[in-house]
């Protein structure tokens, strides 16, 4: 692993520089994502190949991580270090991370930003759960609490959501987004476990820069997945003609689309990095944990309302996320105890050993 070759404090300095990453994507790419919606984009599937599509973006760190090991270990080292176990393992993640975008392209398209940032919030339950049954994370009543509060806030919106209809839109368009939204939480929260469990099963040492391998793998494959339904439904050939009639301008137009792939790729990149750096839990906890920064954002940008369901649902999202953070932090705290107790009872070990000698 390579824990062996990297200190705790460049893990560390690593964990960070993820965690900001998956953080900004989380925060901006759904703001970019309504943007381009309310101002004249109507192409579901482009919107869907580009939360994907950004992977070029990923040979700059790709290249640096070289350049790190190269300098390490000498002009031997290899620039690719992939499997081809490890090749379809991603390919099969990116199909179902391309079923996820398109879902997640057509609720962020049908719901206010707001909305659709609080939905999401149920992602760590599920994420819980499939981490319990494919990685067989442990639980306490804390995490059990926060799973049930997490759901609880997704479910105010549910029976509230004749309120907070968008005045262009029928209740009918408000309840199939909020549908696909939620199913976004579902299948993203069987993938993250799910990476996190190829971690533990590849038979070979995982770097971060497999995982950056892996990343461009993932993304190749879903933004295929999406380019056949782009062609399918002849986005392609309408992509020049939106432009020409976006709201914003043509220029604005192209603008927004490649920010919106550089933002998701850094969700994605951010995400995995946090479960390579750490586990899948943590990135459910963070995807939750920042959604008061989307829930401002939305309002100051596009004067989304917030009624009183979506105030309850946020109480209930930042308190399970609290609750998630608090037990982890304790965990931590007594792993670090038991440690350093099992340190001291070995130093009291050596005297005895050298007098029996």
């Amino acid at each position: 692993m390579e824990e062996r070759v990297m200190s705790k404090n460049m893990k560390l300095w690593l964990l960070v520089i993820n965690c900001l990453m998956l953080g900004i994507g989380n925060c901006i790419a759904p703001l970019t994502n309504r943007l381009y919606s309310v101002k004249g984009g109507k192409r579901i599937w482009l919107m869907c190949a580009l939360e994907t599509a950004g992977f070029p973006f990923l040979l700059i760190p790709w290249l640096i991580s070289y350049i790190y090991r190269r300098r390490k270990y000498g002009p031997g080292t290899n620039m690719t270090s992939i499997s081809p176990r490890l090749i379809f393992y991603s390919l099969v993640i990116g199909v179902l991370t391309g079923l996820d975008d398109l879902m997640d392209a057509a609720g962020v398209s049908k719901l206010p930003v707001s909305t659709y940032s609080l939905v999401l919030a149920s992602q760590l339950g599920f994420t819980a759960l499939f981490a319990w049954l494919l990685v067989k994370q442990k639980f306490t009543f804390l995490h059990i609490n926060a799973i049930i509060l997490l759901t609880a806030g997704a479910a105010v919106l549910a029976f509230n959501s004749g309120s907070d209809v968008p005045t262009n839109e029928s209740k009918g368009t408000y309840v199939v987004g909020f549908l696909m939204t939620l199913g976004v939480a579902v299948l993203y929260g069987f993938v993250l476990p799910s990476i996190e469990l190829i971690y533990k099963k590849a038979k070979q040492t995982i770097t971060y820069s497999l995982v950056i391998e892996m990343q461009v793998f993932i993304s190749l494959s879903a933004t295929i997945l999406c380019l056949i339904g782009m062609g399918i439904n002849h986005d392609i050939q309408a992509i020049p003609r939106e432009a020409e009639n976006f709201e914003l301008g043509k220029a604005m137009y192209i603008l927004i689309l490649v920010a919106d792939a550089f933002l998701w790729q850094l969700f994605f990149l951010g995400a995995i990095g946090v479960i390579f750096c750490n586990n899948s839990i943590l990135s459910g906890i963070l995807i939750s944990a920042l959604l008061p920064v989307s829930e401002i954002l939305a309002v100051f940008i596009f004067g989304e309302k917030f009624t009183p369901e979506k105030g309850i649902s946020l109480f209930l999202a930042c308190w399970g996320s609290i609750s998630y953070f608090y037990q982890e932090a304790k965990l931590d705290k007594e792993k670090k105890q038991e440690q350093v107790a099992g340190d001291e009872n070995q130093f009291r070990d050596v005297p005895e050993i050298v007098l029996q000698n």
